[in-house]
């Protein structure tokens, strides 16, 4: 069983290595310009294009680089965003009392229950489209998810004995929080936010197939999806090359959040 569990987080790292090094290798050197519109309209993969060209004749090799540049910094922003917002504001429900709790947690419920699209769309009207609109939107979206489970988290910590005696000892909340609560915690939401990356840049290429994402020339995998739709028969590779790397970086992603649940759960090792 630890040697399947081990597997599935190296065969997780390595796919997401795989698009990791893409976009790195993108930030210095690129087959064509993105906006070179000078390859040819529809042209078949082949030399010199090795993924051919768009309907625009744009490269798409050069596009689905620059495209995992932009799905990997819209997913790690928005978790930033997500994680940070998320974590305090379940670190102060936790702390809350009953009332206010109750009704902290009911309003996380309806936070949730918001759909995240309809806030991307509040959210570009008041901002334009963009791709800082985009994040923005997945990662207060997110706030909710990661602030109910940090919550439930909280909670359990702040039940135990050994919190009990920190406070009866006078021992301050900052000192419970640092020394206590996050160290107890961390496990089970690095968990919940690798899973959230896979997620936000889905919602990501989603807000770009819609047009509420990274406008022109910025090349988003859901974008270039949009754009490929109506040539999907003729020239395929338009769709299959940004698709299947949008599969292979959230399958990585939910790989390493599966293998590091079970590394980081110390029931899961002992039943091992």
């Amino acid at each position: 069983m630890k040697r399947v569990r081990s597997w599935t987080l190296v065969s997780g790292a390595v796919l997401f290595g795989l698009i990791v090094l893409v976009a790195l290798v993108s930030l210095v050197w690129l087959p064509y310009d993105p906006s070179d519109m000078t390859g040819g309209r529809l042209i078949a993969p082949g030399w010199p294009h090795l993924l051919g060209t768009d309907k625009l004749g744009r490269d798409l090799l050069t596009q689905v680089m620059v495209g995992a540049r932009i799905a990997l910094g819209a997913g790690a922003g928005a978790v930033a965003i997500g994680g940070v917002l998320g974590v305090l504001a379940g670190i102060a429900t936790g702390f809350a009392g009953r009332w206010l709790d109750d009704a902290l947690s009911a309003l996380l419920d309806v936070l949730i229950a918001f759909p995240t699209l309809l806030l991307a769309m509040l959210v570009v009207a008041a901002r334009s489209a963009s791709l800082g609109s985009a994040v923005l939107a997945i990662g207060l979206g997110m706030v909710a998810v990661v602030a109910r489970l940090s919550r439930v988290l909280v909670k359990r910590v702040l039940a135990q004995e050994y919190i009990t005696a920190a406070r009866t000892s006078g021992t301050g909340w900052v000192r419970i929080v640092t020394g206590h609560v996050l160290p107890n915690i961390w496990p089970t939401l690095v968990v919940n936010l690798a899973l959230q990356f896979g997620v936000a840049v889905l919602a990501e290429a989603s807000l770009s197939y819609l047009g509420l994402g990274a406008p022109p020339p910025n090349a988003s995998w859901g974008r270039m999806l949009e754009e490929a739709q109506a040539t999907v028969y003729t020239a395929p590779a338009g769709v299959i090359a940004p698709g299947v790397l949008l599969v292979v970086l959230v399958l990585g992603v939910n790989l390493i959040a599966d293998g590091l649940r079970d590394a980081l759960d110390p029931t899961r090792r002992k039943r091992a």
